[in-house]
């Protein structure tokens, strides 16, 4: 399967830019990815001198770390999703309802950890060019795991179709959010350069207001195989939440997405959120 790699990053105080190029899943899998096995083994043995040397090949400073074109540098995208929802006699006042996994044993990457849903490696279908976009792949992965698209999971099948995402091909609960400006809203709330696993990481929020989506299609929303459980949180519920953040089972970038999105959730979300307060340290 090609794979995303990045080459450049463009950061200003408005906007994420950069460049990617291809490279194969392969690829990926034999170098960079060994390189978390490889530290959570010596960890555990005791960490020694030398004990890192796919690390400090790969990884060896802060230099090595930025310099994301001169090594092999793949990642993906990942997203808090928040659904409106009416107020209920049982379950309290509005809110949103956020969706968080646990993940199956099954999955190259944060094997039974936890993380939000979706969750993918940015990588093309079959337009190389315009799935380069972030905004593609989360898509995409919202079909494949939470509406039931077999078809467009490439690790179970081969990709025959000329155009995936064909709005003719697409799932009822997307066709209905596509079908309107703003129903769908999708925000990157950040960008990260993973310093155990050396990926970057692309953190988003995806907000549907509309309660009408939730009132058709909650009960069709389902994750696929890369899931063993799926949990739902109330976003009124601030005790519940912040025990969530304080769960050890955490994948460091899922936890990175939940925080990320908690905190541009309360600034959007008005009298259906109510979060814990977020803040930011640098040491």
């Amino acid at each position: 399967m090609p794979l995303y790699r990045l080459l450049s990053v463009d950061m200003g105080s408005e906007s994420i830019g950069g460049t990617v190029g291809l490279t194969s899943f392969v690829e990926y899998i034999v170098t960079l990815d060994l390189l978390e096995g490889e530290l959570v083994d010596a960890l555990a043995n005791g960490l020694q001198a030398g004990d890192l040397p796919l690390r400090d090949h790969y990884l060896p400073d802060l230099d090595a770390v930025l310099n994301v074109g001169e090594r092999l540098t793949a990642g993906g995208t990942l997203a808090l999703c928040a659904f409106a929802r009416p107020a209920d006699p049982f379950r309290g006042p509005a809110d949103y309802v956020l969706l968080v996994q646990e993940r199956s044993g099954h999955v190259i990457n944060a094997a039974r950890r936890l993380a939000v849903i979706p969750k993918g490696f940015h990588q093309p279908l079959t337009d190389f060019r315009t799935d380069a976009q972030v905004g593609a792949t989360m898509r995409r992965e919202m079909e494949e795991e939470l509406f039931g698209r077999h078809d467009i999971d490439n690790t179970v099948g081969d990709q025959r179709s000329a155009d995936p995402m064909h709005p003719s091909r697409l799932s009822e609960p997307m066709r209905w959010l596509l079908g309107e400006p703003g129903r769908l809203r999708m925000e990157c709330t950040g960008f990260g350069l993973n310093l155990v696993s050396g990926n970057f990481e692309f953190p988003l929020l995806i907000v549907v207001d509309d309660e009408e989506f939730w009132h058709r299609y909650g009960g069709l929303i389902e994750a696929n195989w890369e899931t063993a459980n799926l949990r739902q949180y109330s976003s009124a519920d601030a005790e519940l939440l912040e025990e969530l953040a304080g769960d050890e089972a955490w994948s460091n970038e899922g936890l990175f997405a939940l925080l990320q999105g908690l905190r541009r959730l309360k600034e959007i979300g008005g009298s259906r959120v109510n979060l814990p307060t977020i803040e930011w340290e640098i040491r």
